[in-house]
């Protein structure tokens, strides 16, 4: 009886919980309507937006409580405690897609030939790069891109770990709106980014272009507006005409790894005096000798290395990961040249969780080392102060994360 009692209060004090719980996203709700009208309404006013404009989009929309990131008002952000578990994942597993990505980027290169020679005359992007971001954003236009964008931006700007960010792209969205780019439903990835080339609503007013002369910017449904307008991002953020992204090069034993990263650059052909060298067994082409050119290497020892140029950096600007410029210069070297798979293989990494990796950083912290930031991602900063700390200890240096070097950085 006494346990049949106990059964019934605990099934009644589940039950009372959940009406609570609805009560409070009620209230939350409500808070977000104020918000809405109070903040965001005269922000887009004053930046040009219709009252018309504002209803039709903002009318229906409600929080949307399954995107990531979320802090709900009166709560604290979570968002570290739910990656602790996430496991890391090796680099090589980036490249799976890349043989499918430049197989399609080959027929869309026939197809679009005239439209990318254009595009590359006006601006000096290779048609071969605006293939591999074109493909790697949105898989050639044929992603589904499901989300209402301004139930993204209008939860991520009320509650999300970056929410003023995510409140200036509403606004821009509003604008987009206004200005009537979009013939219909603004659709967007889960973080608010639009189109084809997946832009961010204020880079849309910022580069998209017109790329078949037509008076509009549609990176909807236009193929050349969705070129033109990844050249333009591109040109803008200071690609080098003439210039390559990188090469694929071997990086002998002499040359320790920890010389990697975009404030570590010399002359090309220095490399090349310091015994590294190309995997074709070719010089490095005479016209880029002379130019500056940086050592990275994604895995360290523990994988394919390259020297690239500043044109790999601008293509980080598109998205700040090491990988995704890789990834769209490889692709486009295997469109427009044929390529295969990089001549080096990537290492099989020992299983590993991003909190390893940040607790790894935050003991190379308090030696002095510079990684980064300990967000559990090993990128250029924390990979050559591995090295640096294996060198300094008489370790052989890999550059990279490794399981058994835990128990000697995390104290």
């Amino acid at each position: 009886m006494i346990r049949l009692l106990s059964r019934c209060a605990l099934l009644l004090a589940l039950l009372t919980a959940l009406p609570a719980s609805a009560q409070d996203r009620a209230a939350i709700e409500q808070q977000f309507r104020t918000w809405l009208e109070q903040d965001i309404w005269p922000a887009a006013s004053a930046n040009g937006v219709s009252r018309t404009t504002f209803d039709s989009a903002m009318g229906g929309v409600r929080l949307n409580w399954d995107l990531p990131d979320l802090v709900p008002p009166g709560s604290e952000a979570t968002t570290p405690k739910r990656q602790t578990q996430s496991e890391f994942g090796a680099p090589g597993r980036y490249f799976r897609g890349v043989s499918g990505d430049a197989a399609i980027g080959r027929d869309l290169a026939r197809r679009h030939a005239a439209t990318l020679a254009r595009i590359e005359q006006q601006t000096g992007v290779p048609g071969r790069i605006l293939l591999g971001i074109w493909g790697r954003e949105s898989a050639y236009g044929r992603a589904k891109i499901p989300h209402n964008v301004f139930e993204v931006l209008g939860t991520k700007g009320f509650m999300a770990t970056r929410a003023p960010y995510f409140r200036e792209e509403l606004i821009a969205a509003l604008q987009i709106a206004e200005a009537g780019h979009a013939t219909g439903p603004l659709r967007s990835s889960w973080a608010g980014a639009l189109g084809q080339p997946q832009f961010m609503p204020s880079n849309f007013l910022q580069y998209a272009a017109d790329g078949d002369g037509d008076g509009r910017a549609d990176i909807w449904g236009s193929v050349p507006d969705t070129l033109a307008s990844i050249a333009n991002y591109l040109a803008r953020h200071g690609w080098v005409s003439g210039r390559d992204w990188g090469f694929e090069v071997t990086v002998p034993a002499s040359v320790s790894c920890s010389l990697e990263g975009p404030d570590q650059g010399r002359p090309i052909a220095e490399w090349e005096a310091m015994g590294i060298t190309r995997v074709s067994n070719r010089p490095f082409p005479d016209h880029e000798r002379n130019g500056e050119g940086f050592l990275m290497m994604p895995a360290g020892r523990n994988g394919p290395a390259f020297v690239v140029t500043p044109n790999f950096y601008v293509l980080k600007d598109y998205n700040m990961s090491d990988l995704y410029a890789l990834y769209v210069g490889h692709v486009g070297d295997r469109i427009q040249y044929g390529v295969g798979d990089f001549s080096a293989p990537w290492g099989a990494v020992g299983k590993m969780y991003r909190s390893d990796i940040a607790a790894m950083q935050r003991g190379l912290e308090g030696m002095g080392h510079d990684v980064g930031g300990a967000d559990g991602l090993p990128g250029f900063k924390t990979r050559r102060s591995i090295g640096r700390w294996q060198e300094a200890t008489g370790r052989p240096a890999t550059c990279f994360p490794e399981p058994g070097m835990k128990a000697h950085l995390i104290r």
